[in-house]
């Protein structure tokens, strides 16, 4: 690897259609990295490197990255900014349709896969990075204070819902710190957070069909001021909830992923 620095391309402005919003703040790249902790064995992949703020430090400190980047606009100024490095390597393409199975099999490794993810896309790539679990180590992710707040939240409180169970039922959630709207170009409306998901070695409760028991946290949430006898109706029912010891009285934001691996699980059987 040579020790020359090349020239950067002329950076491009973000996107508004892409949600772009570049990260600039030294002080909080080197917190992510630390975070992130990249070991020359990784295989990492990061998500919309955008202008290279956090890409050239996981550089760096492991050597190898894969990029995953949509904007053509972007990827010129990557490869001028990383031709030093003959392992970094640029996938052209849309994360929502990427292939992260395929790219775990071609040798063997788990991902460890990073990014600052567009606010408006995110939770669509979390899902689509959920069904590739199997070939995933970890994901760190700069998100939306909000949505990170959703994932990590627990049962009872207002940002419980499908989101929440649906990720804690795959992933340990891990919220690590705030990022504030000075940290980007342009500034975000909103503040920021880094999230760690860790995808469970073996799942704490098991879903004997994970489709059903998508389509029951589904319906759970569909009306969140009802009770479960509402929204469960025609699904399972009152007494059926209280032979399993959940008082069908309740709200959906106060079950646990336990309960409703138990619900789905029951509701299963009478399916049968």
């Amino acid at each position: 690897m040579s020790s020359r620095s090349p020239d950067r391309a002329p950076l491009p402005r973000a996107r508004k259609r892409f949600g772009q919003n570049f990260l600039q703040d030294s002080g909080i790249i080197s917190r992510i990295v630390r975070s992130i902790g990249p070991r020359a064995e990784d295989r990492l992949v990061e998500i919309g490197p955008g202008q290279g703020a956090l890409t050239a430090p996981l550089l760096a400190a492991a050597g190898a990255l894969e990029v995953i980047e949509l904007d053509r606009d972007l990827i010129p100024g990557l490869r001028v900014q990383f031709y030093d490095y003959p392992e970094f390597t640029i996938h052209e393409g849309d994360a929502l349709k990427f292939d992260f199975q395929a790219l775990s099999q071609e040798d063997g490794r788990q991902l460890r896969v990073v990014g600052n993810l567009p606010y408006n896309i995110s939770t669509p790539i979390i899902f689509h990075l959920l069904a590739a679990r199997g070939a995933i180590a970890d994901m760190h992710f700069m998100l939306q204070k909000e949505v990170v707040e959703r994932l990590a939240a627990q049962p009872g409180g207002s940002n419980w819902g499908r989101l929440s169970v649906m990720t804690q039922y795959y992933c340990q959630v891990e919220s690590l710190f705030v990022v504030p709207p000075e940290a980007f170009v342009p500034r975000p409306k909103v503040d920021s957070a880094i999230v760690r998901l860790t995808p469970f070695r073996e799942l704490p409760a098991t879903a004997r069909d994970e489709a059903h028991f998508a389509d029951i946290v589904r319906a759970a949430f569909g009306q969140r001021r009802k009770t479960l006898r509402n929204n469960f109706k025609g699904i399972i029912a009152a007494d059926a909830l209280e032979a399993l010891g959940i008082d069908p009285g309740r709200r959906p934001q106060t079950l646990s992923v336990g309960e409703l691996v138990t619900i789905s699980n029951h509701s299963m059987e009478n399916l049968a």
